[in-house]
């Protein structure tokens, strides 16, 4: 099996056929492992080291299903202690997530929990999904913590248009506003990405379209991320909220348009329904929102699955 040295730490990811099948049972990264494997978000981690200004994380029902939200903030040990009851359960969730409510590399909980996953769950897939903002001084520690597969929320690659999107960042304890603030943040994040690919991470791209702000950008985002090597990107239509709540979405048919310019230059993800930060189960599916009767039906439909494939 080769393996690929970080240039950030001497801790090494494995690729070839391991991460040929981290990919394939992962749900967002594989349009076909969807239907078929699942995975659980797992909400240890309340603080934010930026404010996005269509990010609003103070509300949730049961209706709601988006990024940000959740029905509670889980410790580390509650987390694993979630995480041993659900794949008990439901034996076809694969993957493990951090994912929010705020940004986990803000959130030291963030790592002890996946250590506790990982002890647990040895052959768990890790998964975690950030803003990029500390990613390039958090990759060492994101790969000491197995994490294989990571997300980072890329909005512009142009900090004029970047400082649209950001109302502020929190960084090395001092607050940036304004082009200072996006230049600090469009160069940590592609510091970070590039870093990650090199280390051996299967890094995907979340890309808000907002229309007006970045949607004839989107496109150069996709150029940049084919250049640093980004396995697959997620075009993600604008949930109008926060500072942005009188903006109008994108239509479906304008998203696909956007989604199609990109194909070119790095895969889509098509697929992506902006979970939210506590779900589990299959994508579109969040069993965390569903009755008992409708949870014990989806276990019997996976289980049938399994059986009629051969899989234990």
């Amino acid at each position: 099996m080769d393996n690929t040295e970080s240039d950030t730490c001497d801790i090494q990811i494995s690729k070839g056929e391991d991460m040929k099948r981290i990919i394939a049972q992962h749900p967002c990264y594989s349009k076909d492992a969807q239907h078929k494997y699942g995975r659980i978000h797992l909400a240890v981690a309340p603080k934010c080291n930026i404010q996005c200004n269509y990010c609003d994380r103070k509300f949730d029902c049961v209706n709601e299903s988006r990024p940000g939200v959740t029905s509670e903030v889980l410790s580390p040990q509650e987390a694993l202690e979630k995480t041993k009851q659900v794949i008990k359960e439901y034996p076809f969730i694969k993957v493990v997530g951090v994912a929010g409510p705020g940004d986990p590399l803000a959130n030291d909980e963030t790592f002890e929990t996946f250590r506790l996953i990982k002890e647990e769950f040895p052959d768990a897939t890790l998964c975690l999904s950030t803003n990029g903002l500390v990613l390039p001084e958090r990759l060492p520690e994101i790969i000491k913590a197995g994490v294989t597969t990571l997300t980072v929320t890329l909005n512009a690659i142009d900090p004029e248009i970047q400082a649209k999107v950001i109302g502020h960042i929190s960084y090395h304890g001092k607050i940036y506003r304004g082009i200072e603030a996006a230049e600090i943040m469009v160069k940590n994040q592609l510091e970070g990405i590039r870093a990650a690919v090199d280390a051996g991470l299967v890094v995907k791209i979340n890309t808000v379209l907002m229309p007006g702000i970045n949607d004839k950008h989107v496109v150069e985002v996709a150029k940049k991320v084919h250049e640093l090597g980004v396995f697959i990107m997620n075009v993600m239509p604008l949930i109008c909220q926060a500072k942005f709540a009188d903006m109008e979405p994108p239509s479906p048919a304008y998203r696909q348009e956007v989604q199609d310019s990109c194909e070119p230059y790095v895969q889509q993800m098509r697929h992506c329904r902006q979970c939210r930060s506590d779900a589990f189960g299959l994508i579109g599916k969040d069993l965390s929102q569903m009755s008992e009767e409708r949870r014990n039906l989806i276990k019997l439909e996976m289980q049938k699955k399994d059986e009629d494939s051969g899989e234990e």
